[in-house]
């Protein structure tokens, strides 16, 4: 797919899919209004906003990296190419979810909201499920071995320390 095309693609697939899951559907959950559930919430409110700020800068960072190595985009309808291997993607394998994920969560501690930590759960659940049972599949389908060297060597939900190297392109991605 040509960059062009993929930069447009991700920029409507960004509005719509964490846009809705981390964006509309905590605003018609909470309104965005701000409850104090205990007295010492204020430093967690403050973890929030911090929370918030990384999860954004993944999630942004995450979607350039499916334009600018993967020539596609995260959607279904456009997948990318090429495996997307590089940057955050040395650590986790799914740091769009864990973006997402970190996005509900420091709402919910920045609104004090506990209904947005259930709401959290929830989306967890749906993601995990979607990744084993759709996306690891089509992708050993449309990657194979490369896709299962990657699987193999990063993990998919708690970050490595040290970022992986491709073998098969024989240099750091």
């Amino acid at each position: 797919m040509e960059r062009r095309k993929a930069a447009l693609g991700s920029a409507a697939f960004f509005v719509l899919a964490p846009g809705g899951v981390a964006g509309l559907i905590p605003w018609l959950l909470t309104r965005w209004q701000a409850e104090e559930p205990l007295p010492f919430w204020l430093p967690l409110r403050v973890l929030g906003v911090v929370v918030l700020l990384a999860a954004l800068a993944v999630l942004i960072s995450a979607f350039v990296r499916f334009v600018a190595e993967g020539f596609g985009t995260p959607a279904p309808i456009a997948p990318p190419d090429r495996l997307v291997v590089g940057g955050l993607y040395r650590h986790v394998r799914n740091p769009m979810y864990l973006a997402v994920l970190s996005l509900i969560i420091g709402q919910a501690l920045v609104l004090g909201q506990v209904i947005l930590l259930a709401y959290a759960v929830v989306v967890s659940a749906a993601f995990v499920t979607m990744v084993r049972w759709h996306e690891e599949p089509a992708l050993l389908r449309q990657f194979g071995d490369q896709y299962a060297a990657y699987r193999a060597a990063v993990p998919g939900w708690s970050p490595r320390l040290r970022p992986w190297r491709s073998h098969q392109s024989g240099n750091l991605r």
